[in-house]
């Protein structure tokens, strides 16, 4: 006669008591079970990001079991018969067998144990497994299916790994792009060094085509080809994250395209691409957006232009995609020459001289000792908005400007047309980014030397040979030793998870966070290390931690955590959250409170703190743009936004072009305005004023202090309305109608 809980097992599922066919060894128990080799699969690393999903027992379930079996189980022996059931080496073994690695058995055993010790109505059919082995009619062992079943719930992912892994497959990512392996592409390499010509040659077959697209790696770059392109009588549109422009006044798309790597459409077809600082595919934050770009494009010619150590990667990836790769060599079209002798001293600057730092407390010393010594100084570096950077470059190189040195970091690299002579390098050591996202100090690397050192004697500029040295004697055997040597080959180039492959994840594990989903793809992942490697992931789980609280879809969770943001600028994060909320929400962010948050309308820095907060700003500014290209209807204030955005890049280039002044008061704690500075002062407090107290007068004074309306504005919307209303002559107050109503007012 069978015991109640052998019937329910036999109708329900298999378990070790009765079951030969799955496990047959356990049916002589222990004396053969010992006998096997305890030998199991190797720990999985990735189980370790595998967290338990928390089971709670309803209160109003009904203690079937404790009916069943004539009574309710005792606590202190069941916890005794967990205990020996999970101490058994055996049972081990078949946790391995069942996927289960050490890693998750810890956990398992344990939310086992308090799930039955905690759990008032258990499962009728594991209710009765334990009565009857409590009652000497089972053994310890019979648990094992009611244990699998519950380690089932708590990681559902020991359901569904095949199918995980099968979606981190990366080694085939051409395959991602059909419609680009439909084409017969023609793939050109322009290879050399900075400042030989590659990217000219590749721009002249770009503005000759029918249509074409331009993938740069930085929104200044993208900027100048828009303005080169369309100087030169090609249309051109800019695309970048934060802003669209369109050659055509009325909106109409152009066929040529400037944009950021990231931003380039790979659905477009164009009859010309060029890939620009084609070695950037191993950058390890950003190497993936080269990688798309190379394998996605439907272009009929793609032009890549870059550093030769990328020609064998390349070649190994046109392998993939069938397709043949053309090399044109270029030579540097300046000469340039190291020179014998460091620095040693400030004093020893000469005109058209660059220092490059990299750090802004070395930029800050630096720019102050030379200042001292009655040297004008520009100042570049990578946080300052664009349009600070091509004031600053602009005073540098005008022959009329008393500004003849240059302190600048690594930010020098590209992106900017400098008139520089000599390139003298302040240290040699660098801080960087590994893969696993860890900071580093080493020094500069060979490639990253010769893009700035490469800066110097800029072909057409007013230097026809370039220079470079190093501030410190001691450094300079290291700087000759590294432009001595050509760039290590590159071997690998960066991939991403995308949003549909995070998706299909979601779908598998519902309860996992999107870092988690995110570190668990990673770990999961299969790709083809002699050709690609895993960009870093840790901005994109920083920001998704960050907002894991906020009630958000997947899809608009993963596009936030996409976003470019310095995690180093706490206001800048807090910002980030602060719109992730109202989006949450679905409350409109809009320029009021944006306006609100961030200080508006904005005040001169008079210390170098005051500064560098109005440079988070600006971010926190760029970070609303960009997000208003994904959700316009929840950051419907673009337009207004972008006007305090370039206000804002004025008041910092005038504390750029005073950081001395800055430095000084940073240390004294005093402010001494300019009379110019005061004018300027005196203007933002009116415009404060203003918009504190809302004047009841005409409809543009009160939008002018709202700052829903700008003076710039206020000049469109009268040369409109004058064209709309020739006849009415125009009051320049007049401005109520429907029609201005409808040009002005923003929706709250």
């Amino acid at each position: 006669m069978l015991s109640l809980s052998q019937r329910l097992s036999r109708r329900c599922f298999s378990t070790l008591h009765n079951s030969r066919r799955i496990f047959p060894f356990l049916s002589c128990r222990t004396a053969r079970i010992t006998a096997v080799p305890f030998r199991g699969k190797k720990d999985d690393s990735s189980s370790r990001l595998f967290t338990p999903v928390p089971i709670r027992p309803n209160p109003d379930d009904i203690n079937v079991g404790a009916e069943l079996t004539g009574g309710v189980l005792d606590k202190a022996e069941m916890l005794k018969m967990i205990l020996q059931f999970s101490n058994r080496r055996e049972i081990r073994f078949l946790c391995l067998e069942n996927g289960i690695d050490s890693n998750l058995q810890s956990q398992a055993f344990t939310s086992f144990r308090r799930y039955c010790l905690e759990t008032d109505a258990l499962p009728a059919d594991l209710h009765v497994v334990l009565s009857d082995i409590l009652q000497g009619a089972g053994h310890v062992d019979d648990i094992f299916p009611y244990f699998l079943r519950h380690v089932k719930q708590i990681f559902p992912h020991l359901e569904c790994m095949d199918d995980l892994k099968k979606i981190s497959d990366l080694r085939q990512p051409a395959n991602w792009y059909p419609s680009a392996r439909g084409i017969n592409r023609k793939i050109i390499f322009h290879s050399g060094p900075t400042n030989s010509g590659k990217t000219y040659h590749a721009m002249e077959r770009f503005l000759t085509a029918k249509s074409g697209v331009y993938c740069g790696p930085l929104k200044l770059l993208a900027s100048e080809v828009y303005n080169k392109s369309n100087q030169r009588g090609t249309p051109c549109d800019l695309v970048t994250g934060e802003e669209r422009k369109f050659a055509d006044p009325l909106g109409n798309p152009s066929k040529h395209v400037a944009c950021t790597v990231e931003m380039t459409s790979i659905t477009t077809p164009y009859e010309v691409a060029v890939i620009d600082e084609i070695q950037l595919l191993k950058d390890v934050g950003r190497g993936w957006a080269w990688t798309r770009a190379l394998l996605g494009l439907m272009a009929e010619e793609i032009h890549v232009c870059g550093e030769p150590g990328t020609l064998d990667l390349l070649q190994k990836m046109c392998d993939t995609t069938h397709e043949t790769l053309e090399v044109r060599n270029y030579k540097r079209l300046t000469a340039l020459h190291i020179e014998d002798h460091a620095l040693q001293t400030l004093d020893n600057v000469r005109p058209g001289d660059c220092i490059v730092c990299f750090s802004k407390n070395d930029i800050y010393t630096v720019s102050r000792e030379i200042e001292a010594r009655g040297r004008e100084v520009a100042v570049i570096y990578g946080g300052l908005p664009p349009g600070t950077k091509l004031a600053q470059a602009a005073k540098f190189n005008d022959p009329d400007n008393s500004c003849k040195v240059l302190v600048a970091t690594d930010a020098i690299g590209m992106g900017l047309n400098l008139s520089i002579r000599r390139v003298i390098f302040y240290s040699m050591i660098k801080p960087t980014v590994n893969q696993k996202g860890e900071k580093e100090m080493d020094t500069i690397s060979v490639s990253q030397a010769l893009q700035i050192a490469g800066r110097a004697g800029r072909y057409g500029m007013k230097w026809d040979e370039g220079y470079v040295t190093t501030f410190k004697p001691e450094d300079l055997p290291t700087l000759k030793n590294i432009l001595g040597q050509t760039p290590d080959p590159l071997t690998q180039a960066g991939l991403h998870p995308t949003a549909d492959m995070i998706e299909l994840y979601a779908y598998h594990l519902p309860n996992a966070t999107l870092s988690n989903l995110m570190e668990i793809f990673v770990s999961l992942s299969i790709v083809d290390d002699s050709l690609y490697f895993i960009c870093n992931t840790e901005d994109f789980k920083f920001l998704a931690e960050t907002i894991q609280h906020v009630p958000l879809p997947l899809r608009a969770r993963y596009i936030f955590c996409c976003a470019p943001i310095n995690r180093q600028m706490p206001f800048v994060c807090s910002m980030f959250l602060k719109y992730a909320r109202r989006y949450s929400k679905n409350e409109p962010v809009t320029f009021d409170w944006l306006c609100n948050q961030c200080g508006w309308p904005f005040q001169l820095p008079r210390t170098i703190i005051d500064l560098v907060h109005l440079e988070a700003v600006f971010d926190v500014l760029d970070l609303y743009l960009w997000l208003s290209y994904r959700f316009p209807d929840l950051f419907p204030d673009e337009k207004l936004v972008r006007d305090i955005q370039k206000e804002l890049d004025d008041i910092i280039q005038q504390g750029v072009f005073q950081i001395t002044k800055l430095l000084k008061n940073s240390e004294t704690a005093v402010s001494t305005n300019t009379p110019d500075e005061d004018s300027f002062v005196m203007r933002q407090k009116k415009s404060k004023y203003y918009r504190e107290n809302a004047p009841r007068g005409k409809l543009t004074e009160r939008l002018l202090a709202q700052g829903l309306l700008t003076p710039a504005m206020l000049q469109e919307l009268k040369a409109e309305w004058d064209q709309a209303q020739p006849s009415k002559g125009g009051d320049d107050d007049d401005l109520g109608g429907k029609k201005g109503r409808r040009k002005t007012r923003k929706p709250k």
